[in-house]
């Protein structure tokens, strides 16, 4: 097996990704691994540990998830925010801190055997806990209601339309992607008895699916790295990208990537495995790819103009003829399994594609396109273009972005070999040319579509990267010390770095990606703690305290218990196209010279409204 490729989920007895690579001379050291005739029978299966992470890093979330509902405060209130925050993290220290004592245990002085296995469980579980806390601020900030973020407007109002639409047997809606809210009705349906109920169960979904955001990420990358670099994308990338509005879509778009990457390599590999496990394992990639197209389906979008060049690419077209007909069932197995599974959409896509543009501006519509270090939704406070990004010391960009293009850099420089960097390469070039396509057609078309979004992909495109070069960085900076640092008459099983200091190392680093989790977790959450702001993201939590539960009354902590919003239960109905661009977030007077149109009536009144609202509240002060 070629090191460059990288193993999947195999157990470490082929040697540590972060360890130095063993000389093909040299025997097998039994000190460390596993081993049948060492180890019980059943850890000496790989299916075995990969289940009992996938198991542990659910558990961590959604336990982390359920514990967070035992915390008591009023969310509307800044102290009762504050002392959530501060128990999300205590309820984090309590369970992490044990984990990370037996990880240091075992790197100190537990055998390596033993310490290989524990390092993969406390990464799935850190992994779990990451996106365990996110949803369990998101349980703090929606204690009291019923309702999830955004109660009934926006975007959460369209999926609950939808919702409902599939429960009064209506077909999908539009060209959207039907199996969240068609899971929605359905759950709707088993718990909250109808169309009343898709708000709430709305909240449940929001919920549960940012918390195994995070084990998503980490199991997906586990098909292709080992834990430590497996928890080092997972984590950072989940919390950074991961919406709680709307779970699926950057839960789609973490998971994807590593798919991809999985799937270029068995490209490379079917040509060498029988021909019924070629097809069964197309199948199965098939129908993982359906669903999740199902599931969330943009990021296909911007990922398949650099992944179908590459696909072209990696095929291996030289092989010889029988090689060639094996990857070509291959691929062909698992494109008609993913289209059958997609059909659905596809044939919403085909149909009614080009009856849906993409109209609304925001900020992130108004800055720099070059700018892909940062994300703003549309509800930005008080920023504006004028204001943000803040300039960096270096041609505008900042020491952040200088590194991470560094260590990108290296990615590229060490490691091209990598499927999987070729696969973050492929697809950062092929969204950065579909970014600028539809940026530089928006003035005359009118049209946004959507290619702010491909800030997240080209984002997460960057970090892959750069942790892939730092991994090259450890792979040949070992091999490169076990060459040439070696005494000469060494014995062959005598290793300059031993393998106990790598695993205390990566110990180290594991305590450096905890600790990182849960500040980075911290800030997530509070920017959807509620507020009554419509400028900040915290008015979605603020919305769902101020709508009515089934039984009429108002929420606990509702601001104004006497002025509840009704249940709304309307079906969805695709709004009509007038061909003119929404230019959200500016003033009515400032809509000509940023949007190049005059602002509608409703938006002047909406604005007066607001001014003399203002008005009034300082009178009273």
């Amino acid at each position: 097996m070629k090191r460059t490729e990288m193993t999947h989920l195999a157990t470490e007895e082929v040697g540590e990704t972060d360890a130095p690579a063993q000389r093909p001379a040299e025997p097998a050291q039994d000190k460390g691994h596993l081993s049948p005739s060492r180890s019980e029978p059943w850890l000496s299966r790989r299916w075995v540990v990969a289940l009992a992470e996938g198991v542990v890093s659910l558990v961590a979330a959604l336990g982390f998830t359920l514990l967070s509902t035992y915390i008591s405060v009023n969310p509307l209130v800044r102290i009762g925010q504050v002392s959530g925050l501060a128990k999300l993290q205590m309820y984090a220290a309590v369970l992490g801190l044990p984990l990370l004592a037996i990880l240091l245990f075992t790197a100190y002085r537990g055998t390596l055997r033993h310490h290989q296995l524990v390092k993969r469980l406390v990464c799935a579980a850190l992994a779990g806990l990451a996106t365990g806390v996110v949803a369990g601020g998101v349980v703090v900030a929606l204690r009291g209601t019923p309702w999830g973020l955004g109660g009934q407007e926006g975007d959460p109002g369209v999926l609950i339309a939808m919702a409902n639409s599939f429960l009064h047997g209506e077909g999908p809606s539009g060209i959207y992607p039907p199996l969240f809210p068609g899971l929605m009705a359905v759950w709707a349906k088993l718990r909250y008895d109808g169309a009343g109920g898709t708000g709430f169960a709305l909240k449940d979904f929001q919920i549960f699916f940012t918390a195994i955001a995070g084990p998503m990420a980490y199991m997906a990358w586990r098909l292709l790295l080992r834990p430590f670099w497996a928890l080092l994308i997972a984590v950072p990338s989940a919390i950074l990208f991961m919406d709680p509005i709307r779970p699926y879509s950057h839960a789609s778009m973490l998971v994807l990537l590593p798919l991809l990457g999985y799937t270029l390599r068995e490209i490379r590999r079917s040509g060498d495995r029988p021909l019924r496990a070629t097809l069964l394992r197309g199948a199965v990639l098939g129908l993982v790819f359906g669903v999740v197209f199902l599931w969330y389906s943009g990021w296909y979008v911007w990922a398949a103009p650099g992944v179908f060049l590459l696909a072209l690419c990696v095929f291996p077209w030289r092989a010889g003829k029988a090689v060639v007909k094996r990857t070509a069932a291959f691929v062909g197995v698992t494109l008609v399994t993913a289209g059958v599974v997609g059909a659905p959409l596809i044939y919403q896509m085909a149909r009614l594609g080009s009856q849906n543009p993409d109209r609304y501006a925001f900020l992130a519509v108004y800055v720099d396109p070059a700018y892909v270090l940062g994300w703003v939704s549309d509800r930005s406070g008080k920023l504006d273009y004028q204001t943000w990004p803040a300039a960096g010391e270096m041609a505008g960009q900042s020491g952040f972005a200088l590194l991470l293009l560094f260590a990108a850099g290296l990615g590229v420089g060490l490691g091209l070999r990598n499927i999987m960097v070729l696969t973050a390469a492929a697809t950062l070039a092929g969204a950065w040319l579909a970014r600028f396509w539809f940026a530089s057609h928006m003035a005359h078309d009118n049209a946004v579509q959507l290619f702010p979004r491909t800030t997240w992909i080209i984002m997460y495109c960057l970090m892959i990267l750069a942790v892939l070069g730092m991994m090259a960085v450890v792979d040949r900076g070992s091999g490169w010390a076990e060459r040439t640092l070696r005494p000469s008459g060494a014995a062959p099983a005598a290793r300059v770095v031993p393998r106990r200091v790598v695993a205390q190392l990566a110990t180290g680093m594991v305590c450096a990606v905890a600790l990182f989790a849960t500040m980075g977790a911290s800030w997530s959450v509070n920017r959807y703690m509620p507020q009554s702001d419509d400028m900040t993201m915290g008015i979605d939590a603020w919305r769902a305290h101020t709508i009515k539960k089934a039984d009429g009354s108002c929420p606990r902590f509702a601001p104004d218990k006497k002025n509840c919003a009704d249940i709304i239960t309307q079906d969805w109905k695709q709004n009509p196209d007038n061909g003119e661009m929404w230019c959200g977030g500016i003033h009515p007077q400032d809509w000509k010279a940023v949007c190049g149109r005059r602002a509608p009536a409703s938006e002047v009144q909406r604005e007066e409204q607001e001014q003399e609202q203002e008005e009034r509240e300082k009178a009273k002060k």
